[in-house]
């Protein structure tokens, strides 16, 4: 009896030794691929049943039972992530595992440019191959309202940056962080901002800070662009900017700002109404808030163009005046 119980325990050692190895074989091994590289995206809320299935389907070759016992033995069955994935030849079981769930995604990116309208910025959205395009042919009232907005209308909302996502994430996620995160770069400016300027709220301040964009791309004069525009409202001048009124006429501008342009009144026009326009007329970047609520101190109410670039500030019409035959017509009288 001793000898038989002896035998039977040998041989379940040996059942055991051979299952170990065998199952170290299985999740040890490379699987095969259909290709050299492949892609798979793992959609929110899928099981280990539901994500086992797509990595069969996109062409790995390895039963999904494989995958969801291994899951259920480490106790991770239920930690798989969403995401686009990227897995080459070489990958075993085990790795596979391990990538679905630390959510090692592969990503894509997409760069916001300062100064962009909100136009622009949706074609580059549309156009861009690795998001999901939900929000493509929305209403701008309707895309605030899925990324929960409070606003209505969406220009200069957006914080131009680089942003990197996984692939085949909804463009409503990317809104929503590029929203946010201008939220808190104005909320931080606006708490820090210097005394007494003329602004009701941060909104109005984002308006200010979208005009600077536009006016310069130069970083010394962002502050002393800022600093004559907010003499003018101090004085109740109008603003008199060329990008306002661009933006007013909208699509149909032909790069040629005519004189009849600065007397067609929109609620953009700054030569003809007084005070900020409605909204914002740009992406503003961090420089230009900064400029905004930091305006430098100058007596300066007047710009112009130099032609590098740069602008000439001066105090008064003639100082101005004499500014633009110079910088802009030749010095010619």
């Amino acid at each position: 009896m001793r000898k038989h119980l002896l035998k039977l325990l040998l041989f379940a050692v040996i059942a055991i030794v051979l299952l170990t190895a065998a199952a170290a074989w299985v999740v040890l091994t490379p699987v095969a691929l259909k290709s050299e590289q492949i892609e798979f995206t793992i959609v929110p809320g899928s099981s280990m049943r539901v994500a086992a299935r797509e990595v069969a389907a996109a062409g790995v070759e390895l039963d999904p039972w494989v995958l969801r016992l291994l899951g259920k033995l480490l106790r991770v069955d239920t930690s798989i992530k969403a995401g686009s994935y990227e897995i080459a030849v070489g990958i075993t079981p085990l790795e596979l595992l391990k990538k679905l769930t630390r959510g090692d995604v592969t990503q894509a990116e997409l760069a916001l440019i300062e100064g962009w309208t909100f136009r622009q910025m949706r074609e580059r959205l549309d156009a861009h191959p690795d998001l999901r395009h939900d929000t493509q042919d929305l209403p701008e009232t309707e895309i605030m309202r899925l990324i929960g907005a409070p606003e209505t209308v969406a220009e200069g909302l957006f914080f131009p940056d680089t942003y990197f996502f996984a692939k085949r994430s909804s463009d409503v996620e990317l809104l929503a962080r590029a929203y946010r995160s201008m939220q808190q770069h104005l909320e931080h400016a606006w708490q820090a901002r210097a005394p007494e300027l003329p602004y009701q709220d941060p909104y109005q301040a984002l308006i200010m800070a979208s005009i600077v964009e536009k006016e310069t791309g130069r970083a010394d004069d962002r502050p002393l662009v800022a600093g004559v525009f907010v003499n003018r409202l101090r004085q109740g001048m109008l603003l008199q900017t060329d990008p306002t009124v661009i933006y007013g006429i909208g699509e149909g501008f032909d790069g040629n700002l005519r004189k009849r342009d600065l007397l067609a009144d929109t609620p953009y026009n700054t030569y003809t109404r007084p005070g900020l326009p409605p909204t914002p007329i740009a992406m503003p970047g961090l420089a230009s808030l900064q400029a905004a609520l930091h305006p430098a101190s100058t007596e300066a109410l007047y710009f112009v163009a130099r032609g590098d670039g740069s602008s000439q500030f001066s105090p008064t019409v003639d100082e101005h005046n004499r500014a633009v035959r110079r910088f802009q017509k030749g010095g010619k009288p």
